[in-house]
């Protein structure tokens, strides 16, 4: 009898650990009409293509010389989208922003963007319209990168401001700027499909992340948010891995476990040195069986697999990239 007592309570205690620790029991309509259409992406493309890809770096601090946005030819977000779409690729997230708080679109709230750089068409492009048409064209789902406030500059600022990821006309205010800038993103470009923003836990905005969800889904509420490495249901849509960050910290916390049943999406890079941004070093790349283990251990466990496949400084995703991602769904697919 005990026994008996023992497994139920057990099992109860499974049940209430897959439901609870990430909030889900909040009977949310509107969320799980977002994670059911999110579940059947099971995988998508991360487009890591900003100022670091100019610099060689993963961070960069927003004190770049924007002429140095130069690409060696047009960047062909088309291009983009045949390599994702021949790759099975259901879904596309570019980095609209990322650490230097540089944006690939003309933003009214700030001149550090996209308009400032004259080596792209005289300033006068607009990065995130071409993807999102691009997206449309080929039938790949919209999701936008935007990267919250943090300390990214380490020791490289030689006596000036840290601009903590955001424009300088973000100071004094980086929630309000921040819900500024999500609101033009949400309201110019039609419907996106998903939001995934970085380091929502910082420590200059935090306390404001759940009045910007709300922000985000109040101005479209079909859009699918994940907020990186969250697992509370209470502050994201989807539960968030980062893979190739906490295999290195706490395998425990890089993957969802096995039997899961949370709606989850785990994200990985194609670069065997695991970098994000493009780079001048030597590159390689992941084994098919590699990916494919990964792509179908995700969605074993409800979970989708985001993986980076980024674009060069000629604005194109390279041939190294695409031979691979051709090869890894010809496996997957069992061909």
């Amino acid at each position: 009898m005990r026994k008996i007592e023992f497994f139920i309570m057990a099992l109860l205690s499974c049940l209430f650990f897959n439901i609870e620790a990430s909030g889900q029991g909040n009977g949310n309509g509107i969320m799980k009409s977002r994670q059911q259409e999110f579940a059947k992406w099971k995988y998508g493309a991360f487009l890591h293509f900003n100022m670091g890809t100019f610099h060689d770096k993963e961070w960069v601090t927003g004190y770049e010389d924007p002429l140095s946005f130069n690409p060696t030819s047009n960047i062909d977000c088309n291009q983009w989208m045949k390599v994702i779409k021949a790759a099975g690729m259901k879904y596309a997230v570019l980095t609209v922003k990322h650490t230097g708080g540089w944006c690939l679109w003309d933003s009214k709230y700030t001149t550090h963007d996209i308009a400032s750089f004259k080596n792209y068409k005289n300033g006068k492009g607009d990065i995130v319209r071409d993807f999102v048409n691009a997206c449309r064209k080929h039938g790949i789902k919209v999701g936008f990168y935007y990267c919250m406030p943090g300390d990214y500059s380490g020791n490289s600022l030689n006596g000036r401001t840290d601009l903590h990821g955001l424009p300088l006309e973000a100071q004094g205010d980086y929630s309000g700027f921040i819900k500024k800038q999500m609101t033009e993103l949400l309201t110019n470009y039609g419907k996106i499909d998903l939001l995934w923003v970085d380091q929502t836990q910082n420590r200059y905005t935090a306390k404001d992340w759940v009045d910007l969800l709300n922000t985000i889904h109040g101005l479209q509420p079909g859009c699918v948010v994940v907020a990186n490495n969250e697992h509370s249901y209470e502050k994201t849509d989807v539960c968030s891995y980062e893979y190739n960050y906490f295999k290195k910290v706490d395998m425990n916390q890089a993957l969802p476990k096995a039997g899961n049943g949370n709606v989850s999406e785990v994200s990985d890079c194609i670069d065997a040195t695991d970098r994000w941004f493009w780079h001048t070093g030597e590159k390689g790349v992941k084994s098919v069986d590699a990916i494919v283990g990964m792509l179908r251990m995700c969605n074993e466990r409800s979970t989708n697999y985001l993986l980076d496949i980024p674009a060069g400084r000629d604005g194109k995703i390279s041939p190294l990239y695409s031979n691979q991602l051709k090869n890894i769904w010809k496996k997957y697919m069992g061909k």
